[in-house]
């Protein structure tokens, strides 16, 4: 069974840079769809699968066919990147035309998309489960070994990816979040002539009244230059 070739293993560095260089989510995950079509044996059509909630959607895709075949899944309930995503684990279908674990969403991708294999590989870290990667073939039978290998070698860069660039964003609204608390805390300090510790609870005390979040409050107080009721 042959797993990464000499082109292969050069082919997913170039994956590594872009997606290290891609301007945010959106664009890593135009550049997976893209790569998916161009790397994965058999993948003739890509798309991902993004959970929000109870909500799945598809932010990327490679054409029309994984749109449909996709809507078709959240709209029936049913489909091997719901089967991925809720399951937790890679789902493949060699040959749709004898599938019977879908038996609404199978019959209209068959026969409205031309598909007829799919495999749906789920996207996560230790910390995160992101949704699915989802390869839709032409012809049955169109996934050889070392193509689910490569797909699920795919689908982890994919995942730490995008795990790499929530965790940038999350610490940069931290960031942010500290210094307008702290701007905040300073108007506080000079207004009323307390100190730091007082003006946090000032700010505490006001977001628990009000049930207001309390960067809110603050973002009030730096921007109007107010102070909300005591």
């Amino acid at each position: 069974m042959r797993l990464v070739g000499i082109g292969d293993v050069e082919d997913f560095a170039q994956v590594a840079r872009d997606f290290q260089a891609a301007l945010g989510e959106p664009e890593q995950l135009r550049l997976a769809v893209d790569f998916a079509v161009k790397l994965i044996g058999g993948c003739d059509h890509a798309g991902v699968s993004m959970a929000h909630g109870r909500t799945i959607r598809t932010p990327a895709s490679s054409d029309d066919v994984v749109r449909r075949g996709d809507a078709l899944q959240y709209e029936l309930d049913e489909g091997p990147c719901l089967d991925s995503t809720r399951r937790h684990e890679t789902i493949i279908s060699q040959d749709l035309g004898r599938e019977e674990r879908w038996p609404r969403w199978t019959p209209k991708a068959v026969a409205e998309l031309g598909i007829q294999a799919m495999m749906s590989i789920w996207l996560y870290t230790t910390a995160s489960s992101y949704g699915a990667l989802n390869l839709y073939a032409d012809r049955a039978n169109a996934f050889e070994p070392h193509d689910c290998a490569n797909a699920e070698a795919f689908a982890t860069q994919i995942s730490v990816a995008l795990a790499a660039r929530r965790e940038i964003y999350q610490r940069s609204v931290a960031m942010e979040s500290r210094t307008v608390i702290g701007q905040a805390e300073g108007i506080l300090m000079e207004r009323l002539g307390i100190d730091a510790e007082h003006a946090f609870a000032y700010l505490r005390r006001i977001s628990q009244t009000e049930h207001c979040k309390l960067i809110t409050i603050c973002n009030e107080i730096v921007e109007t230059r107010r102070l909300p009721p005591h």
